[in-house]
């Protein structure tokens, strides 16, 4: 620094933070950006834990496109730094959380319950995925701290008996798994596959058992994963490296086939198994985020007259959804911290990026701390 330049002051120190930035395919890096101004409905959260989503791959790999220079993540815990004018009924220094979706709450998709297609700005008032906003659109968790937009609708308080680490699934993975077996309309005695268990495979295991269903097959090869997978509640786990997952999946349904198949990795290859095991009637669920096009297989869609049902997902977000998640993780039904097998503080975050997009170390989840 030149001697005749003077020492930054106070005040522009604290208006800087550090940040995972986006820069370039095959790029995330840790840089200096200024700390967001919070604007008359908004919260600015101080981040004590966030995490890296299976979705900021494909957004390092540049098979999801977001705008140069945008922070990533979208799994938020921390604590209320500020809150704008507007904002009523949360204080400063409180813990919360804020789903990866945060609907604008007045919408109508978010009025007629179909919030994570949120399109305020928009005419109809429905815009495809246009509910996720934190890490695609605006800035995102992986930094020092985060701006939540609409914070009465998205903020919620955690219990003070919860951890972080407790409650870091709800934002994004365990709202989504559950999603899951919500939108393939799990019931009690049903038959479920769940096809890939990373960790939203996992969180829709859980999600699948929670919903009634009382034969759940896993299809993984990842001994760690299988493990956990036992855990949450499968009953069978199909190694795809030993055997042909749809033929083990119809031989322990008696050739009958699922009532629900979940494909939780977003390839062609699950997609098209997934479809194949279902029994007549049944019901695809789709969480996968997928790069490219899809075929569907004419034979395993029997020419379209099997009555199956496609449906697909993106996580509910919003105070309600998060409420009643953390209330299931505080009642013990579901426990999910054990899904944090490393941990990084958020300088090292390039690296644990190099980990997670490797899944190297029986890797499941990271929790990134400051």
């Amino acid at each position: 620094m030149p001697a005749d330049t003077p020492p930054p002051s106070e005040g522009d120190i604290m208006a800087r933070m550090k940040a995972a930035i986006y820069v370039e395919p095959g790029r995330i890096v840790l840089d200096d950006k200024p700390i967001p101004d919070v604007g008359a409905t908004d919260a600015l959260i101080r981040i004590t834990t966030t995490t890296i989503c299976g979705t900021d791959i494909h957004i390092l790999k540049g098979e999801y496109p977001v705008t140069k220079g945008l922070t990533v993540g979208h799994e938020p815990v921390g604590v209320i730094e500020k809150l704008g004018a507007a904002v009523r009924g949360y204080s400063e220094g409180q813990r919360v959380i804020a789903g990866a979706i945060t609907p604008s709450g007045h919408s109508n998709a978010s009025l007629c319950g179909c919030s994570s297609q949120d399109g305020p700005d928009q005419q109809s008032g429905f815009k495809a995925a246009g509910g996720w906003r934190i890490g695609n659109t605006i800035d995102g968790a992986q930094a020092e701290y985060l701006l939540v937009p609409d914070a009465m609708a998205n903020l919620c308080p955690v219990p003070g008996h919860l951890t972080d680490e407790q409650v870091l699934m709800c934002p994004d993975i365990m709202s989504t798994g559950f999603a899951g077996a919500e939108r393939g309309d799990v019931k009690i005695g049903d038959v479920v596959a769940v096809f890939a268990l990373g960790p939203i495979g996992l969180c829709a295991v859980a999600g699948a058992r929670l919903m009634g269903a009382t034969t759940i097959i896993g299809v993984d090869t990842v001994p760690s994963r299988i493990a956990a997978a036992r855990r949450l509640g499968a009953d069978h786990v199909v190694d795809f490296s030993i055997n042909d997952p749809v033929a083990d999946i119809m031989r322990l349904t008696g050739g009958r086939g699922v009532d629900v198949a979940i494909e939780a990795l977003g390839t062609q290859g699950t997609f098209s198994s997934a479809l194949r095991v279902l029994r007549p009637g049944g019901t695809l669920s789709s969480l996968g985020v997928y790069s490219g096009d899809l075929i569907i297989p004419g034979d395993a869609f029997t020419s379209g007259l099997g009555d199956n049902r496609i449906v697909t997902s993106l996580c509910p977000g919003g105070k309600e959804r998060m409420r009643r998640l953390m209330d299931v993780v505080a009642s013990g039904r579901v426990d999910l911290a054990g899904m944090v097998t490393h941990r990084f503080t958020l300088d090292r975050i390039e690296e644990a990026y190099e980990l997670f997009a490797q899944q190297h170390d029986g890797v499941l989840k990271i929790a990134i701390t400051p």
